[in-house]
Formats: C-alpha cells, structure tokens, sequence
C-alpha cells in the first residue's frame, strides 16, 4: 500500500480562498490516488489560526462533506510559524510524510507530484523554492534575496528562496519535535534536522483572492526574528564593533595630547557635536541588539506553550471519496 500523505496548511482569514483551494487539493489527491502514488488516507487539514472570519466554519463543513478534509482549531491566533508547527507535530503520528503550504494558493500545488517523487527516492526533506522572483517588485525581489544572503552569511542555514513549502518524512518531523523553541523560525530549524534532503523549484502564483498577512513590517519583524533566532553573530558584532571604537578613541586621545602639547588644539565645537551623536546612535543600536536576545531569552525561560489545540477533527477509517 503507498504511503500516507498529509497536507497542512495555515488558515488566518481565508474564508474568500479555502473553497478554491480545496477543490485544486481534491482534485491533485485524486490524481496522486489513482497512480497509487499516495494513499486513499491522505488528508488535507487546514490550521485555523484564530481566523475572525469563517474560517472554521468552512473547513467544519469541508470535513462535513468529504473525510479527505481535516482539521485543527487553535484556541487563538498564534501567528503563522506557530500554527504550522502546531499542524505538523498534530499529524505527525498519522501520516508517512507531510507537506506544508500556505492557502492563498500562491505555491503551485504541481510541486506536491515533485515532492512525493523525491520522497520514494529516499529523501526525508524536499524543500519547495522559487525558480525566479520576476513577479515581484524590485524592492521585494532584492530585500527578500538579501535577506536570504546576509543570513546564511551570519551563519544561518536556510534555502536560498525557500519558504516554508516543503515536504517532511516521518522521521524528519520527529526530529523536529525535539527542538523546544519558543522563539520560532522554521526555514532555519529545519536544515538543522539532517537527513538526506533535496529541492524542487516553481514558478510562485498571484495570490487568488483576500489580501496578504505579511504586509512590509511583518515582513521585517520576520527577517529580524530569524536572524536573531539563527545566529550570534549580531552580538558579536556589537563587542568587535566596542573594541574597535575603543581603539579609536586611544588614537583620539593620543592625537589630541600631542596637538595640546604643540599648542595647536583648536575648539572644534562642530566635531564634538558629531562626535557625540554618531557614539550616541552606535551605543543605541548595541542596545537595541544586546536587548533582542536578552528578550528571546525572557521568552524561552517562562516555557509558555507555543499553541494549543482546541479541537482536531480528522477521521481516518473512511476512505476518501
């Protein structure tokens, strides 16, 4: 019998999307079913993050009406990374390998075939990245790209133009309930795992309807947590940066000495205003970095849970129709 496949997908408000994308997932299950790629109890099991629309509402009825449709109520909204952990360690011990993906039907759902092929060849982890950014704008094109750069550059592991599509085995997923994070980043966690992994690459669509949950602050406030998350190095930029402006106020001074010993210091009201500002804002930017992890660590220590399951409707006795 082929192996179980289960989907995830986050919900937040995608009451206009999920009829849509339900029916795109049926149909791509039933296809996948009757090349005997899958098995007849997959399930697609949508994550209602504390949507304040139909949400729940909808995918109640989507169950209602066909087994293939599961899914999990979060008692609030805990943001996306929250809600797809939340998805994958619910499904976990039901499903061979799991596939996550947002709603909105941007990520070509033709990837899943791609996935499910590289699984059978024996790779716990296929990781779902962009071929191109061409329909982007040129500011979310390069800051998105940067972003992917500067943090493998600080020492994080992340897939160059991936977001969080991708498939899990069994395996993966329960190396991933190992790590006990509050502070979640899952496109660097997962590298983390190991196991024989691989990528796929498509071409990502036009959202299909609603507006988009990640408008440019959350977007920045995302970048900032997975850096931080990641890496150290930001902290550690902050000492070789007070070491190095520690060295230049030595020379300062050393400069200063000799010109007042020759008679030739001048009152420099202008340097000194500059001067102060410019050590001022380096002082603040320490602060504000040094205070991001102080922060992170308040955080991990209260071990408060990263989301709770108020209900999980799946049924795996029927087969799909």
């Amino acid at each position: 019998m082929s192996d179980i496949l289960y989907m995830v997908l986050p919900c937040y408000n995608e009451e206009e999307v999920l009829p849509e994308t339900a029916r795109q997932l049926k149909e791509k299950y039933q296809q996948l079913i009757k090349k005997d790629c899958i098995s007849p109890l997959s399930r697609i099991v949508f994550v209602n993050d504390g949507s304040k629309d139909r949400t729940w509402e909808l995918i109640q009825e989507l169950h209602e009406q066909d087994s293939m449709f599961s899914g999990i109520n979060l008692s609030r909204n805990r943001g996306h990374q929250n809600a797809l952990l939340a998805g994958l360690m619910t499904v976990k011990d039901c499903a061979d390998m799991v596939i996550s993906m947002d709603a909105d039907l941007q990520d070509d759902i033709g990837v899943i075939d791609a996935m499910v092929e590289e699984y059978e060849k024996g790779h716990d982890v296929v990781y779902g990245a962009r071929s191109a950014r061409e329909k982007d704008t040129w500011f979310k094109r390069t800051t998105a790209e940067s972003f992917y750069k500067l943090t493998n550059a600080l020492g994080g592991e992340v897939v160059f133009n991936h977001a969080d599509c991708r498939l899990m085995s069994k395996r993966a997923l329960e190396g991933l309930a190992q790590y006990k994070e509050v502070n979640l980043f899952l496109r660097g966690i997962v590298p983390m795992i190991g196991y024989p992994s691989t990528v796929v690459t498509y071409e990502r669509n036009e959202r299909f309807a609603g507006e988009s949950k990640y408008p440019l602050k959350k977007m920045l406030s995302f970048a900032m947590e997975g850096i931080t998350s990641l890496s150290t190095k930001p902290i550690r930029f902050v000492t070789t940066g007070g070491v190095c402006f520690f060295l230049v106020s030595v020379a300062i001074m050393i400069y200063t000495l000799v010109q007042f010993f020759l008679h030739k210091t001048v009152p420099g009201w202008s340097s000194m205003l500059i001067s102060v500002w410019f050590v001022g804002g380096v002082q603040m930017i320490a602060l504000g970095v040094i205070g991001e992890y102080v922060g992170k660590i308040y955080m991990e220590t209260k071990e408060r849970p990263r989301f709770i399951v108020e209900s999980f409707i799946n049924d795996t006795e029927h087969q799909i129709k």
